[in-house]
């Protein structure tokens, strides 16, 4: 496998992302690069108070280490202590209009190294959506992107990433998803190296058609303080799941990342209330009721 390839791709997607979504804003995002004493560095692309998105972030990073940290080889216990190459392509999108979905993507590689065997690699990633207020045409829009990227390589994949997305991103202390979904998968290695990453990039490349159409549909929907307040409520979801359980941040955190760009994920305004429940009838519950059910959005 040729690591180059890899870089090159993702700091391609990550441009690309983010050229389309200045032109989504008007703001252009923030560039900065970093470095990281233990080896290797990235680059984040952060925008704040703009436009459209409240807050968002694009990162690159390419990460070198001399062992593994705990979260990489949680899964994978007999590669402990291996040294390791990581790179990937992070976003995380808070729009500021609270019938906007807030998003997330990520693909990244692996390689795990000992010296005097063959290296370890595996793939990645996936995309999910989290709206505050429910649209059925959304949801389905983005699973279908979901599913056009995965096609190509059986019609297992979907279903199977669908799937393993439901589980992953579940808040188990709360009993209830993060969001709508879309795919997740890890430890990704079919033993070809060239679909293994034909796959990850048809992944990437969907990534835009996926959330674009919806945000276009959404972000200049009327709201008022009611709106803001709920979605300020539904964020709290977002920053317990990623400071408890998200395995990517932890790998940031543990591997001595740049603190400020694992933690651009976290929105910039949140609430947390003391037993809160939603009105009856109201457009708040359908989202309790109708949309974080884990459902087959194309059944």
């Amino acid at each position: 496998m040729d690591t180059r390839l890899i870089i090159d791709y993702f700091t391609g997607l990550q441009q690309r992302i983010v050229e389309a979504l200045e032109l989504a804003d008007g703001k252009n995002f923030l560039h900065d690069s970093w470095q990281r004493p233990e080896g290797g560095g990235g680059i984040s692309c952060v925008i704040e108070e703009g436009e459209v998105f409240e807050r968002g972030g694009v990162n690159f990073s390419h990460v070198t280490g001399e062992r593994l940290p705990p979260s990489a080889s949680a899964s994978r216990p007999e590669l402990a202590g291996r040294g390791f190459e990581a790179m990937g392509v992070s976003l995380v999108l808070h729009p500021r209009n609270p019938h906007a979905p807030t998003v997330h993507m990520n693909v990244r590689c692996f390689v795990a190294a000992k010296p005097g065997e063959e290296p370890v690699w595996w793939f990645g990633g996936g995309m999910d959506l989290t709206p505050y207020y429910g649209y059925e045409e959304d949801a389905i829009h983005f699973h279908r992107a979901c599913k056009q990227a995965l096609d190509p390589f059986g019609d297992t994949l979907y279903p199977r990433f669908k799937r393993w997305c439901d589980e992953y991103f579940y808040l188990k202390h709360r009993q209830e998803p993060r969001g709508i979904g879309g795919i997740f998968f890890d430890d990704y290695n079919t033993g070809d190296f060239g679909q293994s990453f034909a796959m990850v990039k048809s992944a990437g490349d969907h990534f835009l058609n996926a959330y674009l159409p919806i945000l276009q549909r959404r972000k200049d929907t009327p709201y008022g303080e009611r709106e803001r307040d709920f979605q300020a409520y539904r964020r709290g979801r977002y920053v317990e799941f990623n400071l408890v359980f998200d395995r990517g941040t932890l790998f940031g955190l543990q591997s001595g990342g740049r603190t400020e760009s694992i933690l651009m994920s976290l929105p910039p305004v949140v609430k947390w209330r003391y037993d809160w429940q939603p009105e009856p009838g109201s457009a708040e519950e359908k989202l309790y009721s109708d949309y974080l059910v884990g459902r087959d959005w194309l059944g």
